[in-house]
C-alpha cells in the first residue's frame, strides 16, 4: 500500500505515543490469548461431539480450563485494560502521569497470566506435579497447583493498580478543569468501581482459603463458602466483560454510523445501574446449592430482573443513535433506514451484530435468572449456549470490530482488507448462531456441560424433532468457523502491520452527543453516593447468607470429604 494523505483529527499515537504503546502491548497480549484459547475451543468442540479427537478425555479437563481462563479473562480483561487506557487519555485530552507506572500494572497483569497458564498447561505433562484443572470456576472441591492461585491474585493486582492509573488521571485533571467528567472516561470509573467491589470475593477466597489449602497450610476449606464467594466474583465479572463493549456502542458505534450518541445522560444512567446492581446477584447460579435458604435465592432472582433496565436502556439509546447517523446518510423511512447505515465497513457490521447476538443472549439470560426455569437447565449445555451469545460474540466480536477501527490511530496503518474484515465478522456471528443454537436446544433435553463424554451407557437424549446427531453437527460446525474467524482476524491484523506507514492524520474523531451531560443531574457524576448504594445492596445481599454458611459448616468445613461424587470424578480425569 502505498503511502497517502488522510483528512482528520491528529492520530492517537502521534498525541500520546507512550500511552499508544501500552494500548497497543495489551491489546496484542489481549490477541495472543484469543489465538490460544481458540485453539483450545475447536479441540474442545471436535472432541465433545466426537468427530476429531485429539487428545484423551483425561485431558479434556485441561484444554477446557486453559479455554476458559484464556478467553474469559485474560483476551477480555487485556483488551478492557487496553481500550480504558486509550478511552481516558483521550477524553481528558492527558497523558498518563508516570508511564512507568502504567507499564507496571500492564507488566503485572502478564506475570499473573504466565504464570496461570503454566499450572494450567502442567495438567499436560504427567512427569511433572503442576495442574490446573479447575475449569474457569476455580471454587472448591476441585484444587489447583498454587501457582494457579498466585497468578490469579497477581492478575487481579495488576487490574487493580490499572484503576488506580486512571483514577489518578481523573483527579489530576479535576484539580485543573471545572464541568462534568467526559463521558468515556466516567464509564471507565464507573466499571473499575464496580471491580474493585466485586473482585473483593475472589481475593479472599484466593487469599484466604484457596491459595493457604493449595499449600497444605490448611487441610481444608468450605466448599460452599469458597463457591459463593466465587459467584460473588462470577456475575458482575460478566459485566465487566460488557463495560468496554458497551463504551465502544455508546461513544463509536454512533460515529461510524455517521452520527451521534442520542443521550449521554441516558448513557451515564446505564453504567451507575450496573455499578449498583451487578454484584448483589450472584446467587443466582446458585440455586441447586442446598446449604443457601430460598428466600436469599428468591432476592437475588429479583435483582437480576433489575439488570434488564440497563440492557434496555442501551438496546434504546443505541439503535436510535444507529438511526440519527442512518438519516444523516439519507436513510428515511420506519425501517428502510436500515439500508443506509455502513454495512460494508467491517467495524460496523461487527459491532452491530454483536448487539444483535446480545439481545438473543439477554433472553436466555432471563431464563437463567428464572428459579423454576433455571432448575431445567442448570449445568447443562444451555448454560454455554448463553455465556457464548454474551461474552463469546457481544464481548468477543465487538473488541474485534473494534480493533479495526483503532488500528489506523495505534499504528499508523491501514486496515490490510476491509473485505476480509467484513468476511470474518458475518462468519463468526454466523459460526456463532449455529453452535449457541445447538447448545440452547441440546440443553433443553438435558445433555450436560463440562463433561468429555456427554453420552450415558444405556440412555439416549430425546432431542425432540431433531436428533443428538444433528445438534452435534451443528456444534462441529460452528465452532470450525468461529476457529477460522479467529485465524482470519488475527492474519488480517499481522499482515496490516507489515504495511507501508500512512501520512498525514485519520479521521477518528468522536462527536458530541445530541443530548449532552448538561442535560442531565449532576447527581450522576457523584461516584461516592453510587458506591455507598453499591455496598449497601450488597451487605444487604451477602451478610445473611454467608453468616448463616459458615454458621452451618464453619469457616474452614465441613470440607472437601463431604463432596465425594466430584472427588471421584476429580480422582479419575487427573
Amino acid at each position: 500500500m502505498t503511502s497517502e494523505e488522510l483528512p482528520g483529527e491528529e492520530l492517537f499515537l502521534d498525541r500520546f505515543p507512550d500511552e499508544a504503546q501500552v494500548v497497543r502491548a495489551s491489546l496484542w497480549s489481549a490477541f495472543v490469548a484469543l489465538g490460544i484459547g481458540a485453539l483450545a475451543g475447536i479441540v474442545q468442540a471436535l472432541h465433545r461431539v466426537g468427530y476429531v479427537r485429539f487428545i484423551d478425555s483425561a485431558d479434556y479437563y485441561t484444554v477446557l480450563t486453559l479455554h476458559g481462563v484464556l478467553l474469559v479473562i485474560s483476551f477480555t480483561i487485556f483488551f478492557l485494560v487496553g481500550l480504558f487506557t486509550w478511552a481516558v487519555t483521550r477524553s481528558l485530552d492527558r497523558p498518563v502521569e508516570n508511564i512507568r507506572f502504567t507499564w507496571a500494572w500492564y507488566l503485572t497483569m502478564v506475570a499473573g497470566t504466565v504464570l496461570a497458564g503454566v499450572a494450567i498447561l502442567g495438567g499436560f505433562v504427567d512427569s511433572i506435579p503442576i495442574s490446573a484443572d479447575v475449569l474457569f470456576t476455580f471454587y472448591a472441591p476441585l484444587q489447583a497447583h498454587p501457582l494457579f492461585y498466585a497468578g490469579l491474585a497477581v492478575f487481579i493486582i495488576g487490574t487493580w493498580l490499572a484503576g488506580f492509573d486512571w483514577f489518578r488521571s481523573w483527579w489530576i485533571w479535576r484539580s485543573e478543569n471545572d464541568g462534568r467528567i467526559p463521558l468515556q472516561t466516567f464509564m471507565v470509573l464507573t466499571s473499575m468501581l464496580m471491580w474493585y467491589i466485586a473482585t473483593i470475593g475472589v481475593a479472599i477466597s484466593v487469599v484466604f482459603f484457596l491459595l493457604p489449602w493449595s499449600l497444605g497450610i490448611i487441610d481444608q476449606v468450605n466448599p460452599l463458602l469458597t463457591r459463593t464467594l466465587f459467584w460473588y466474583f462470577g456475575h458482575p465479572v460478566v459485566y465487566f466483560w460488557l463495560m468496554p463493549a458497551y463504551l465502544l456502542w455508546y461513544t463509536v458505534l454512533p460515529s461510524i454510523s455517521g452520527g451521534r450518541l442520542f443521550s449521554d445522560p441516558l448513557a451515564r444512567v446505564v453504567f451507575v445501574l450496573f455499578l449498583i446492581l451487578s454484584t448483589p446477584v450472584g446467587i443466582h447460579h446458585q440455586y441447586l446449592d442446598p446449604g443457601i435458604a430460598e428466600g436469599f435465592k428468591f432476592i437475588a432472582m429479583t435483582n437480576t430482573m433489575f439488570l434488564l433496565l440497563p440492557s434496555l436502556l442501551t438496546a434504546f439509546t443505541v439503535v436510535a443513535s444507529m438511526e440519527h447517523g442512518a438519516r444523516q446518510r439519507g436513510g428515511e423511512g420506519y425501517l428502510s433506514w436500515l439500508g443506509a447505515l455502513p454495512w460494508r465497513d467491517p467495524a460496523f457490521t461487527g459491532m452491530a451484530l454483536a448487539g444483535l447476538m446480545f439481545a438473543a443472549g439477554g433472553f436466555s439470560g432471563m431464563v437463567n435468572a428464572g428459579m423454576n426455569i433455571n432448575y431445567l437447565i442448570h449445568n447443562t449445555l444451555w448454560v454455554p449456549g448463553h455465556f457464548h451469545l454474551t461474552v463469546g460474540t457481544a464481548v468477543a466480536l465487538t473488541f474485534m470490530a473494534a480493533t479495526y477501527w483503532l488500528l489506523p490511530q495505534l499504528t499508523r496503518r491501514r486496515l490490510y482488507s476491509r473485505t476480509i474484515g467484513l468476511f470474518q465478522v458475518v462468519m463468526w456471528f454466523v459460526g456463532m448462531v449455529l453452535m449457541s443454537n445447538a447448545m440452547h436446544r441440546a440443553g433443553l433435553v438435558g445433555i450436560p456441560r463440562r463433561t468429555a463424554e456427554p453420552q450415558y451407557d444405556g440412555f439416549a437424549f430425546d432431542a425432540g424433532l431433531s436428533s443428538v446427531a444433528e445438534l452435534d453437527a451443528q456444534v462441529a460446525i460452528g465452532g470450525t468457523l468461529l476457529f477460522v474467524s479467529v485465524v482470519l482476524f488475527l492474519g488480517n491484523l499481522i499482515i496490516s502491520l507489515l504495511e507501508d506507514p500512512m501520512e498525514g492524520t485519520v479521521d477518528r474523531s468522536l462527536p458530541p452527543a445530541l443530548s449532552g451531560p448538561e442535560d442531565s443531574p449532576e447527581v450522576l457524576d457523584n461516584l461516592s453516593l453510587w458506591v455507598a448504594i453499591a455496598l449497601l445492596l450488597v451487605l444487604l445481599a451477602y451478610s445473611l447468607p454467608i453468616g448463616a454458611i459458615v454458621a452451618d459448616g464453619g469457616l474452614f468445613g465441613p470440607g472437601t470429604e463431604s463432596y465425594p461424587v466430584v472427588l471421584s470424578w476429580l480422582e479419575v480425569v487427573t
